[in-house]
């Protein structure tokens, strides 16, 4: 898969995410946390859904219409709570083999996942403030600026 681009929430620079199991993506001009949003395909998905922080993976389709709505929820979660939460995307057309594994039926499904297990999910659009509920409790302490990534 290509890399990722996100925008630093703090001085927003652009920067590339990799793929990384241990520490948090960070900003290359100003340290801080990076919202850690990316694409998985079939290749990379195993590697992807690991991470020292919770992992939300968001399985969605461009033809699906809930997905579209449920999308910038996700989004905009990941970059209020950088170095927090990774945001796994996954479209099901094009990943259908992680699909078929996850069961996911019906989209969008949203599932998160600790140290590369799955330990909730959820199915079918929800307002903002039901998935705000939802992932919070499972988010750790904000993150030091200055701590290395």
């Amino acid at each position: 898969m290509a890399a990722n681009i996100v925008s630093c929430v703090a001085c927003g620079r652009r920067n590339r995410i990799r793929s990384q199991r241990e520490g948090i993506p960070r900003c290359a001009a100003c340290h801080h946390p990076l919202p850690w949003i990316v694409d998985a395909g079939t290749e990379d998905f195993d590697e992807e859904v690991v991470a020292t922080v919770p992992v939300l993976v968001d399985f969605w389709a461009a033809w699906c219409a809930p997905c579209r709505m449920v999308t910038p929820v996700v989004e905009r979660f990941a970059r209020d709570h950088p170095g927090r939460i990774k945001v796994v995307k996954v479209d099901v057309d094009a990943g259908q083999p992680i699909a078929a594994r996850y069961q996911a039926l019906s989209i969008p499904l949203l599932v998160l996942h600790r140290h590369g297990k799955e330990v909730d999910r959820r199915v079918g659009a929800q307002p903002e403030r039901a998935v705000r509920e939802w992932l919070e409790p499972a988010l750790p302490p904000p993150p030091s600026v200055t701590s290395g990534a």
